[in-house]
C-alpha cells in the first residue's frame, strides 16, 4: 500500500518539473488551478492535500484533452454519490485502490469509467519493514541523474532538480447535499509489489495474508500521456499501464518520519543502519539539509531560484550518460557509498 509520501517542491518549481511536449511538439508547463491551497510537505498522509496532474477537459469541456493542469486535491477519494453532509463520515479507507478490484468497487468504478484519471506527484513514498526491534522506515523514489546536482542559470526555464515520482490515481468531485464548493479528492492505485519493495515488506508479508502492495508508477511521459488523455485512450487501454515497476531505488530513513506531525527534511534524509537512528551531521548532509530547508522557509516562490534544476522529467532529449542511483548521495552520502541501494536477489 501507499500510506505516506513527500512532496517538498514549491508550487512554481512543481509546475516547471512537470513540463511536457504537447501534440505539436511545443514545450508547455501545466497551469496551476488554485495554487494558493498547495502546501509542500516532507511527510504527507491520507486526508491531507497533495498535487495531481489531470486533463484540462475535466474542468473545461471544449479544452484539448491532452492539455494538463495541476490541482491540489485531498487524499482519500470521496465518490460523487456519497450522500452524507460530511466527507469525514466515510466508513472505509479510500486512500488506496487495488488495481484488481478498481473496476468492481462502486467507490472507484464510476469515476474510472468516466475517465477521471490523474497522476499523483511526490518526491517519493515511505514504507516500513518489520524488524525485531520495531519498524524500519524506507524512502522509495525514482533513480536520479548525476546532472541533477548542477545549478541552472538564473531565469532558466528548464528544470534540473528532483525527478518526481508519478503515481497513477483516480479522482472524483463531491458536493455536499447542503451545497457549497466542490471537493476534489483522489486515491492512489496499488499493484503487487516489485522485487525491491517486496524486500522491504517480506518479513511482515509472511504474517499477513496476501502479497505486498506498492503504488502503480507511471514511468515516462508516454505512460503519463496515455493515462491522462481519457478522450483518446479508453479505460480498457489505460488500465494496461497499471503494472509494477523495477525502476526505483530506496534508502533507510530515521524513525523520525513515523510521526505525521514531523515535517522537516530529516524525514527523508538517509541514515546508516546499525547505528543510532539519527541523521548524520556530516558536512555534505548539512549542505543538503540546508537546501531542503530553504525550499520551505518563507514563501516557496521566493526560494525557488536557489533550488537545483534539471530538464523536465517529461521531456527527453538525449539519454543521460551514466545515472546515479541516488541524487541524495551528492548531498548526504559518502563518495562511492550511495545511501540508496537496489536490493539484489
Amino acid at each position: 500500500m501507499c500510506g505516506r509520501t513527500a512532496c517538498s517542491l514549491g508550487a512554481d518549481n512543481l509546475r516547471r518539473a512537470c513540463a511536457y511536449r504537447d501534440q505539436r511538439g511545443h514545450r508547455r508547463q501545466p497551469e496551476w488551478i488554485r495554487a494558493e491551497s498547495y502546501r509542500p510537505s516532507y511527510n504527507k498522509g491520507p486526508q491531507s492535500s497533495g498535487p495531481v496532474l489531470l486533463s484540462r477537459r475535466h474542468l473545461q469541456q471544449d479544452a484539448d484533452s491532452s492539455e494538463r493542469v495541476l490541482m491540489d486535491m485531498r487524499w482519500g477519494l470521496i465518490p460523487s454519490w456519497f450522500k452524507k453532509d460530511d466527507p469525514s463520515k466515510m466508513q472505509f479507507n479510500t486512500s488506496n485502490c487495488r488495481s484488481d478490484t478498481m473496476l468492481k468497487k462502486s467507490s472507484y468504478k464510476g469515476a474510472l469509467l468516466k475517465g477521471k484519471r490523474c497522476v499523483v506527484l511526490a518526491d517519493g513514498f515511505y514504507e516500513w519493514q518489520q524488524q525485531s526491534g520495531g519498524k524500519q522506515p524506507y524512502f522509495i523514489y525514482f533513480p536520479q541523474t548525476q546532472d541533477a546536482s548542477v545549478e541552472g542559470k538564473e531565469g532558466d526555464e528548464e528544470w534540473r532538480g528532483w525527478r518526481l515520482l508519478t503515481m497513477a490515481g483516480i479522482f472524483d468531485c463531491w458536493e455536499s447535499p447542503a451545497g457549497g464548493e466542490m471537493l476534489y479528492t483522489y486515491t492512489i492505485i496499488t499493484v503487487d509489489a516489485s522485487k525491491d519493495v517486496s524486500f522491504i515488506h517480506h518479513r511482515q508479508v509472511r504474517a499477513v495474508k496476501g502479497a505486498a502492495r506498492m503504488p502503480a508508477i507511471l514511468d515516462g511521459d508516454e505512460a503519463i500521456r496515455k493515462w491522462l488523455d481519457f478522450a483518446e485512450v479508453p479505460t480498457q487501454e489505460a488500465v494496461k499501464l497499471i503494472q509494477p515497476t523495477e525502476n526505483i531505488v530506496f534508502h533507510p530513513v530515521s524513525t523520525f518520519v513515523n510521526s505525521i506531525r514531523n515535517n522537516t527534511p530529516e524525514c527523508l534524509a538517509p541514515i546508516e543502519l546499525g547505528t543510532k537512528k539519527e541523521v548524520k551531521a556530516t558536512p555534505s548532509s548539512k549542505v543538503m539539509l540546508g537546501w531542503l530547508k530553504n525550499s520551505q522557509e518563507g514563501s516557496p516562490q521566493k526560494k525557488e531560484n536557489y533550488l537545483p534544476r534539471w530538464t523536465s522529467q517529461f521531456i527527453h532529449s538525449t539519454s543521460p550518460k551514466k545515472t546515479s542511483a541516488d541524487i541524495l548521495q551528492q548531498w548526504l552520502g559518502k563518495e562511492g557509498e550511495p545511501a540508496a541501494k537496489k536490493h539484489k536477489a
